[in-house]
């Protein structure tokens, strides 16, 4: 019998850099993610004066178009199940093409000149280069997705056996810093040179993203060369599992999972699309200059950089999950009734950001950990897609409504009340997940780590 040979994520630096290298892939996905969000009040601008002459309730549309094709067309689903056949090197592929594809799209969609006929969709009146765009983002949308799930995947692949949690940790800082900068740069540069230009940039981001996931793929095969063992053929077996039906009915099955998929839609969806907004509501409700108003936003995302990972080593060491979850979810409801009230001091504005940063990271840093204890281990992929999944409705419906809000009250009250009160909704059923955790035994409220 051929010796085996030693495998190659037994070495540090081969691991770490396949870590860079993926966690790069998906910095690059998070920033484009967030880049047109610091530009709503330059795409309202008129065409005469370098905008596109969007209103809120098409900024609106816009921003919710990311979620379109995974949630109305079950693409996340899907995503997760060409991942499972087809294996992390083709998905990931696949998955920064798209998103490359999906930006030129929207770069087209910002250059081109197309009149001023208005599109008719749903009960919509948009302008085409807001029907373009958001085909982009929606393609875009598909593809980030399919990245985040890959980049997941490979993360175990790598580093099972091995310091996974960390490596898990940096790729979210990773991810955390490209909205950030996202954030911060997009609206300066847009000011100082053209509305496309930050979209061009994202373009050639994205095309190094690939580039460097076409590394992987080489790194990758290189894994399946190198010493593959019975157990890992029995690892990925059981993978395969997970998407049985007999495993989703157990998931579907378990009340647990039904009001963690409730808090992640509710939390995610007064976050996400509120950074998305953030940016204009600081420049007309509290007077800051547009061209820092992005840092304003941006310290949400800096802040999760260092907190989520401090946030998860008390949770692994002192417990009380749930407790930490209860404690963002309150945290984030207090920000958005306090962006709602009739205050105009951008330091008001700085500290409700600073403590929206600190709610961002206590709620996710203890939240996914909860989810394998609920959550049998051969069930595990199948239901992280379909929370993920789920919680895509949220992010597709509620900037809708925050832009006609935003249109008929450019106080920000409407739009605010609308986020804090998904907030609450959002610590109310994290007090249900603690209320069903001590009658189901989950063990939420327990250290992690086992003395």
């Amino acid at each position: 019998m051929r010796p085996s040979k030693e495998k190659i994520n037994n070495s540090p630096f081969a691991r770490w850099t396949v870590l860079i290298i993926v966690a790069t892939a998906m910095m690059m996905g998070y920033f484009v993610n967030d880049v047109m969000s610091p530009l709503e009040t330059l795409l309202e601008l008129p065409k005469e004066q370098g905008g596109l002459g969007w209103t809120p309730s098409d900024y609106g549309f816009f921003s919710g178009a990311g979620s379109f094709i995974n949630v109305f067309l079950l693409m996340l689903f899907f995503s997760g199940l060409i991942l499972d056949k087809m294996g992390i090197r083709f998905t990931g592929t696949l998955a920064c093409s798209l998103m490359a594809l999906g930006t030129l799209i929207k770069y087209y969609a910002v250059t081109a000149e197309f009149g001023n006929e208005p599109i008719a969709f749903l009960d919509y009146q948009l302008p085409a280069s807001a029907v373009w765009a958001s085909l982009g983002f929606a393609i875009f949308g598909v593809g980030y997705e399919m990245t985040g799930i890959s980049v997941s995947k490979a993360m175990v692949r790598w580093f099972t056996g091995h310091e996974l949690a960390l490596a898990m940790g940096i790729q979210l800082a990773m991810a955390r810093l490209g909205t950030a900068a996202a954030l911060s740069i997009s609206a300066p540069i847009a000011r100082h040179y053209t509305l496309s230009m930050p979209l061009l940039i994202s373009l050639a981001f994205l095309i190094i993203g690939l580039l460097a996931f076409l590394v992987f793929c080489v790194m990758d095969r290189k894994l399946d060369d190198s010493g593959q063992t019975k157990e890992d053929s029995a690892d990925n077996t059981q993978y395969e599992e997970q998407f049985h039906f007999s495993d989703i009915l157990v998931t579907l099955r378990n009340p647990g999972f039904w009001l963690i998929t409730l808090f992640c839609v509710l939390f995610y969806s007064a976050v996400s699309p509120f950074l998305k907004f953030s940016t204009k509501l600081m420049v007309m409700k509290y007077g800051v200059d547009p061209d820092i108003a992005g840092f304003f936003s941006s310290i949400a995302p800096f802040g999760t950089i260092l907190m989520t990972p401090l946030f998860g080593l008390i949770y692994d060491r002192y417990g009380k999950g749930v407790t930490l979850v209860i404690t963002g979810a309150l945290m984030l409801t207090a920000v958005h009734f306090g962006f709602s009230l009739p205050m105009h001091s951008s330091t008001i504005a700085i500290a409700l950001m600073v403590t929206l940063s600190i709610g961002y990271s206590l709620a996710p840093a203890a939240l996914w950990p909860c989810v394998p204890k609920i959550i049998p281990l051969k069930c595990l992929g199948t239901a992280y897609s379909m929370i993920f999944f789920i919680q895509n409705f949220g992010r597709a419906v509620i900037p809708m409504c925050v832009g006609r809000a935003n249109e008929t009250d450019p106080t920000y009250t409407t739009s605010m009340l609308i986020f804090g009160f998904t907030a609450l909704g959002a610590a109310v059923t994290a007090i249900a997940i603690l209320v069903i955790d001590k009658k189901k035994n989950y063990g939420l409220q327990l250290p992690n780590i086992k003395k």
